[in-house]
Parts: C-alpha cells; sequence; structure tokens
C-alpha cells in the first residue's frame, strides 16, 4: 500500500515514528493508502529547513518570488487532471466539482498572489518637510499553515501562496482525513526544483503535529472547526502571534416574496448541498416570507428530489460521499436531535446504500428539514452536511432576530428586488459575508473572514498580506537649511 511521505528541505521523507494513519477514500469505505503520524521531530526538523531558507527566501526581490510562484502554478495546471482524480476519491467530492473549482483555483491562488506582490505598495507621510515617515512590511518568518478537509488542496494553496509570496517560509498541515492531493502537491515541488525549505509539508493529527506546528510558528492561520480554533487561540496568545482563524458558520439564507423566485429556489438548492453541504460558507438555515412559504417548500422539495448522489466519478453525479463514516454518523445524529425535538423530515434524513464499487461509501440523501424552531440545536450548531432547515417568517424585523440568533457570523445571501431592504437587513445582520441575490461569489481581492465564533481576522487580497508581514513606520528627520 502506498505510504504517503512528509516534504521537507525539498525531500520526501518518512515519519520519523515510521507511524502511519490509514487514510480511507469515502467513495468505497476503504484504506488506500497511509499517511504518516508525524511528532514533534518531524516539526521541528521542517522548521529548521523553513528557518534556513527565510534567510535567502525572505531577503529576495519580489520579482523572484513572483516567478517561482508562477511556475509552480504552471506545474499545477499541467497536472490537474491527477489532481482532480485524486481529490475527488480522497475526498468523496464529485469529481466535475474538483475539475472546475477545486484544481483551477489551486492555480489562480498562487497567480493571483504572485502578482499581488508585484503591486503591494507602502506609505510616506510628511510631517511638513520638518520629516518624512516611511512605511515597510517585511516578512514575520516561518508560517505555520493549517487546512481543512472540505477544500483540500484548495485552501492550503490559499494560505501557502500569500505566505510566500510575502516572503515568509511556510510549514503546512494538511487534514489528516484528506492528505493525498498535498502529497501529490509535494511531489509537484519537488519536480520544479522549487527553491528547498519555503514550503515544508508536515502530516499528521491536529493534536501531535498541529499543535506543534503551532507552537513553533511565527505567525498561524488555520482554517477548520471553532473548537480547534478557541485552542489555537489561546495557545498563540501566550506569544502575541499573528493568527488568522476562519471558522465554522451556521449561514442564513433569507428569501423575501418579491424575490425572483425561480433563481431563488435554485439558488439556495446549490448554497444547502454543493459538495454534500461541506463548505462553510453553505446556507444551512432558510428563511422564507410566510406569503411564498408553501409554494418555495414545494419547488425547493421538487429540485432536491432531482439530485443524484453516487459515484463521484460519474458526470451525472450532483452529490458524492460525505468525508468521513465518522462525519456521516455525527451528522446523522444531528437529524435524530432535530426529529427528538419536534422537527419534520420532509426528504432524506438517512444514509444511503449504494450498489457496486462505492457499496461500502458514506453516502447521504439530502434532507430538508420543516417545523423546527430558530433557537433549536439544529439551527444553532454546525452541521456541516447535506442538511437544512426551513423556516416562515413574517417581517424584516423577525427575520434579522432569527438570523443573528446564533453564535458564529460567517455569511448570509438575501434574496430580494427591493435593493433598499436587502441594504437594510445586510447592515443589520451580523455576518462577515453577505450575498444579495446571489451566493459563493467570489473575488479573491475582498475580505473574507466571520465574526463572533466563526473566526479572528480577515484574508483574501491585501487583507493576506497584510496578515504575513509586520508594519514598520520609519521616521527621517530633515534638518532646515536656512541658506535654501
Amino acid at each position: 500500500m502506498e505510504k504517503i511521505a512528509n516534504y521537507i528541505n525539498g525531500k520526501l521523507v518518512n515519519p520519523n515514528s515510521g507511524q502511519y494513519i490509514d487514510n480511507f477514500s469515502p467513495v468505497n469505505g476503504r484504506v488506500y493508502s497511509l499517511t504518516p503520524n508525524s511528532g514533534k521531530r518531524d516539526v521541528v526538523a521542517a522548521f529548521k529547513a523553513a528557518k534556513k531558507a527565510f534567510s535567502l527566501w525572505g531577503q529576495s526581490t519580489k520579482q523572484y518570488r513572483h516567478d517561482w510562484m508562477i511556475k509552480l502554478a504552471d506545474a499545477i495546471d499541467d497536472c490537474e487532471k491527477e489532481l482532480a482524480k485524486a481529490e475527488s476519491f480522497d475526498n468523496g467530492k464529485p469529481l466535475w466539482l474538483a475539475k472546475t473549482v477545486d484544481i483551477p483555483r489551486c492555480s489562480a491562488n498562487l497567480r493571483f498572489f504572485a502578482t499581488a506582490i508585484l503591486h503591494f505598495d507602502s506609505k510616506t507621510h510628511d510631517m511638513d518637510g520638518s520629516a518624512l515617515n516611511y512605511t515597510l512590511r517585511p516578512p514575520i518568518g516561518v508560517a505555520g499553515c493549517i487546512s481543512p478537509w472540505n477544500l483540500p488542496l484548495y485552501l492550503l494553496t490559499w494560505k501557502i501562496a500569500p505566505a510566500i509570496a510575502a516572503g515568509n517560509t511556510v510549514v503546512a498541515k494538511p487534514s489528516e482525513i484528506t492528505p493525498y492531493t498535498a502529497f501529490l502537491f509535494s511531489k509537484i515541488c519537488q519536480k520544479i526544483n522549487f527553491p528547498k525549505g519555503v514550503i515544508n509539508i508536515v502530516h499528521g493529527h491536529g493534536d501531535t503535529a498541529g499543535h506543534e506546528i503551532v507552537k513553533e510558528a511565527d505567525v498561524v492561520s488555520f482554517t477548520g472547526g471553532t473548537e480547534t480554533g478557541k485552542i489555537i487561540a489561546s495557545t498563540v496568545a501566550k506569544s502575541f502571534k499573528k493568527c488568522s482563524l476562519e471558522l465554522g458558520g451556521k449561514n442564513p439564507t433569507v428569501v423575501f416574496a418579491d424575490c425572483d423566485f425561480d433563481m431563488s429556489v435554485k439558488t439556495a438548492v446549490k448554497a444547502s448541498f454543493l459538495n454534500q453541504g461541506q463548505i462553510c460558507l453553505c446556507g444551512s438555515r432558510i428563511f422564507v416570507e410566510k406569503s411564498i412559504y408553501k409554494p418555495f417548500v414545494k419547488e425547493f422539495l421538487k429540485k432536491t428530489k432531482k439530485l443524484t448522489v453516487g459515484d463521484p466519478s460519474k458526470k451525472n453525479t450532483d452529490l458524492g460521499a460525505v468525508v468521513s463514516k465518522q462525519h456521516l454518523q455525527q451528522i446523522l445524529s444531528k437529524i435524530k436531535d432535530a426529529k427528538d425535538n419536534g422537527g419534520k423530515i420532509i426528504i432524506g434524513g438517512k444514509a444511503l446504500s449504494l450498489g457496486g464499487r462505492i457499496s461500502s461509501g458514506y453516502y447521504m440523501a439530502p434532507t430538508i428539514i420543516e417545523n423546527t424552531q430558530y433557537t433549536d440545536p439544529i439551527n444553532q450548531e454546525e452541521v456541516f452536511g447535506p442538511v437544512v432547515t426551513i423556516m416562515p417568517f413574517n417581517s424584516e424585523l423577525e427575520v434579522v432576530k432569527m438570523c443573528n440568533h446564533t453564535n458564529y457570523g460567517l455569511a448570509a445571501s438575501i434574496f430580494t428586488n427591493n435593493l433598499s431592504r436587502a441594504h437594510r437587513v445586510a447592515a443589520k445582520i451580523h455576518f462577515g459575508l453577505v450575498w444579495i441575490n446571489t451566493w459563493l461569489l467570489r473575488d479573491l481581492r475582498i475580505p473574507f473572514g466571520g465574526m463572533r465564533q466563526s473566526g479572528l481576522g480577515r484574508e483574501g487580497g491585501y487583507h493576506s498580506l497584510n496578515f504575513f508581514t509586520e508594519t514598520k513606520n520609519v521616521c527621517l528627520k530633515i534638518e532646515n537649511n536656512n541658506n535654501i
């Protein structure tokens, strides 16, 4: 069975302990590779390489870093088919989704930040001729980048790209649940002879390898669960390190009666079930104005019934496998709790047993739950699966209250043709990202991040480059010359 390797100082190396973690494919529920169970010695080796590389990479020109990042992006494009196939099999997502979104976004991340660093400017402040202040933005050092399992290589490159563009070196840890494309990415770096030690990838569990990375890093960027985010925040606070946390969400989709009905239903279905509902931005709470509630539910149910759950490699598959058996069981447990609290399942609510080569995979029917209260646990806790609740509302004031009744504050969508209402509601709901009459329309320049327990800080564009650099002001006093 294939053994995945760590990538340290430009080499693929085995874990010091010789221990590995079984890597299951959710497509068929079988172990198909082994992931390094890395520990402190592996992480220390990676940081030693990264610190040595930083002395050169951190002093290199922006153009030099740009050129290497573009070369890496081109190499990813050359391996696009292999990477997409691997991402689908390792994560369970439909192959068409990996081909059209995940892998193209990996190279796009690198190209975007490679170009952005060339335009990364600094400010000057003239003190009426008596002094001149100018601002420098030097890199920080070694960045610890920890990414989740739902968009494995997509989000790994989203962190690595701005970090290395700004002049930092990186020690990264992908999720142990979906490690394979990070391994292929390591091979690509090695193949093009990317400068040694600039990018290092250490595999393993979060409470071992991940914990050591957080302790060792000069700056930390993490995407994942809120509870893990709390642990990381408390760890970095002891040494006052910069920390960016993109955490969970319990996102509302608000549908007013004056919306474009067909577009709203279609978009709400996509926002509910894309990637098996395993996107932090998915709209898992749908609030519909009472006057159109029944026709909306009828059409939403109709479109949901047409979704195909099946083999991720098939073109007609809408939903593939849930990422792991454990995660599937957690989703089903939350559905049971919703039923026990009076929720009514109008479709789905169960795991699916499919035949053929995927008979042992982790598949689940898209699920719609009615008759819940906005205060119920199902509407407060992140499910992170193909599960949505639908609730009616009577007024703008009421739906704002319903939206905000959660500890999360990541994203929201509002559907209405009344632009004044759209602006009012967008201003009153407490979410870091608000879409109006759309969902998941992303621009890499905009600030990305959440409020409250959905995270800390913002990423994207100059926000990412600012995060991965320090701000240094230099004041130069200008002596007066009375002869001039």
